[in-house]
């Protein structure tokens, strides 16, 4: 059974920064693509950003291009999400995914196979 566990969430003044991490266990072998959403109690669970399994490419909503940072770690399949500038609007549960068993898009949430439990990030105003 894979598990995705994220860590980092928390509270932070508009402009201020945190950094997420997640690391998936339970799945022997070499890397996979893994990706950041995230979701509010008024919207749907959508795209924030994603990496190859290598590392080699990168994606971001529009949102947060220039802002948010996506990077892998040293561990296999640990990925980290560096949020710079942060707005109220970036409020919201964030998500990891990992994509294991096929090839569509990253921008789709049905492209993952494995998600972790989420974690709050709150931007006061």
């Amino acid at each position: 059974q894979v598990q995705l566990v994220e860590s980092g969430g928390g509270l932070v003044q508009a402009g201020g920064s945190l950094r997420l991490s997640c690391t998936a266990s339970g799945r022997p072998g070499s890397s996979a693509p893994m990706a950041w959403f995230r979701q509010t109690p008024k919207k749907e669970r959508e795209f924030v950003a994603a990496i190859s399994w290598n590392g080699g490419s990168t994606y971001y909503a529009d949102s947060v291009k220039g802002r948010f940072t996506i990077s892998r770690g040293n561990a296999e399949n640990t990925v980290y999400l560096q949020m710079n500038s942060l707005k109220p609007e970036d409020t919201a549960v964030y998500y990891c995914a990992i994509q294991l068993y096929n090839s569509a898009s990253v921008y789709r949430i049905n492209s993952y196979d494995y998600w972790g439990q989420g974690t709050q990030v709150t931007v006061s105003s």
